[in-house]
């Protein structure tokens, strides 16, 4: 089959089964199998586009012209193919995690919910694959819109609050800096069309180049680059699965990839070094690496821990990326895969924390690990990736970006990176700690513990969070494909 087959199938397959879910709406068994079997096809999907990527094949799919110089077009390369790895990849695991969540937590609409969380991944497979910036821009919209439902799933006041400023962040930066970024820069080069070693080199004076890279910067929110991170702490009202797709599968992934994508394709790592147009961003991203651990530190309520965690956890791709070497850029894309595998383990273990026995706080978790060993050895796992302990996924990306900006003598970036790994240290130890070193308030009361509350959350949940959990630690082992496509991406 075709490059170009291939990927109309990756781009259709999740809203058919988006189809098939709200055809099944009434029929819960078909409706869940339908999510798995079209996750399940699409990944196989993704994996043959792989083979042909990694044997260095550049799939296309030239789709249609809407006026002469703005094509919605797909194209293939190294960093979409990972991004779609990964998407494809975490939506069956993030799928199973669903069936047990959904059904043991009652949540109504589960319906609409499988139906906008397969849209989110169709929107998802568009960006990665999307082949110039217009096209980019057209299916990040898209992608907010489809989970803004997903975000105000409880219908609650306070997720209809979290939900308008979701929508509120997202499309106002995006229309009011990130829509002028990408006009300027087609009014600029002639082009919009992604192309090795950026479109921008000698087209624009270094503070004009400077300025347009803060219009996409800030304007692509979704990265949650201070102070355009409001939005992700507050969208933890959400379900947890949710949390996930937010936090790792998609959107925040979004956000830095295409950062990312711009940095490589549009402006050019050699041509933004050369100019110093870029210079003001390494700062910019060890702020908000640093400023949001500090706010992790004093949150108790744990998903709001790691949502700031993700905030900062994002900036290190920035920061990678803002140092314009190819080795910072290798670790930067090394840190996207670490980080969805490590994050999305942690908000698993969140939901099951929360499912089976009603915890939410990190000051109720004292003696949890005994009672579900399970979630909190995953859990474990997932906070030492964070940190960056080798052995674990996590210790890669940092790796690189610290040789990265070491041998290059950007010593603020290495500052950053080991303040921030002693915070994310402060912020993530102490839970562990209080899982497995702290006797249950109950035992230590002397009135024994509530037997309601002990065990393991549904077996969906805990095959998933234990995949995702040995998925951290394969990936430091075992980084062939990441590390390949973050090689070939520099290499031009």
């Amino acid at each position: 089959m075709s490059g170009a087959e291939l990927i109309a199938i990756a781009l259709v397959l999740p809203v058919a089964t988006a189809v098939l879910v709200a055809l099944f709406g009434r029929r819960p068994n078909s409706r869940e199998g339908a999510t798995l079997l079209g996750a399940v096809a699409l990944f196989a999907t993704v994996l043959a586009l792989l083979t042909q990527v990694l044997g260095g094949a550049a799939p296309a799919l030239p789709l249609i012209e809407i006026v002469p110089g703005l094509t919605i077009a797909f194209a293939i390369e190294p960093l979409g193919m990972l991004f779609a790895v990964i998407a494809s990849g975490l939506w069956i695991v993030n799928s199973l995690y669903s069936i047990g969540y959904m059904r043991a937590n009652g949540e109504q609409r589960q319906t609409v919910f499988y139906v906008c969380f397969a849209l989110a991944i169709a929107a998802t497979m568009g960006i990665a694959f999307s082949g110039n910036l217009f096209t980019l821009f057209l299916f990040y919209e898209v992608l907010t819109l489809v989970t803004y439902p997903l975000v105000t799933h409880s219908r609650t006041a306070e997720a209809k609050a979290a939900g308008r400023l979701y929508l509120l962040l997202l499309l106002g930066a995006s229309t009011l800096l990130l829509l002028p970024a990408v006009a300027w820069t087609g009014i600029a080069a002639g082009t919009l069309d992604f192309a090795n070693g950026g479109i921008l080199a000698g087209k624009l004076a270094p503070a004009a180049m400077g300025l347009l890279l803060a219009l996409f910067i800030f304007g692509i929110a979704k990265a949650a680059v201070m102070p355009m991170h409001f939005w992700l702490p507050a969208a933890m009202v959400a379900p947890t699965p949710v949390s996930a797709l937010l936090h790792a599968v998609a959107v925040v992934k979004a956000g830095v990839f295409f950062i990312v994508k711009v940095v490589v394709f549009v402006f050019g790592i050699d041509t933004l070094r050369e100019t110093g147009a870029g210079d003001w961003l390494v700062y910019v991203a060890g702020f908000t690496v640093i400023t949001a651990s500090l706010v992790a530190l004093r949150q108790d309520h744990l998903k709001r821990r790691l949502a700031y965690s993700t905030i900062s956890q994002l900036s290190y791709v920035v920061l990678g990326a803002s140092l314009f070497t190819p080795l910072a850029i290798v670790g930067a894309v090394m840190h996207i895969a670490a980080h969805a595998v490590s994050k999305i383990t942690l908000f698993f273990a969140a939901g099951s924390l929360h499912t089976a026995a009603h915890i939410d706080h990190v000051s109720e978790m004292d003696g949890i690990g005994y009672r579900m060993p399970w979630t909190m050895g995953a859990f474990a796992v997932g906070a030492l990736s964070m940190i960056g302990v080798p052995l674990t996924a996590g210790f890669l990306g940092k790796w690189f970006m610290l040789v990265g900006a070491g041998g290059h003598a950007q010593w603020f970036a290495v500052g950053v990176i080991v303040l921030s790994t002693m915070l994310n240290a402060g912020y993530f130890l102490p839970v562990i700690y209080r899982a497995f070193r702290r006797p249950a308030k109950a035992e230590a009361d002397g009135h024994g513990h509530d037997e309601a509350h002990s065990g393991e959350a549904p077996w969906p949940m805990v095959v998933a969070l234990v995949t995702t959990a040995i998925l951290t630690v394969g990936l430091f082992f075992f980084p062939g494909v990441p590390l390949t496509l973050a090689q070939m991406l520099t290499a031009g």
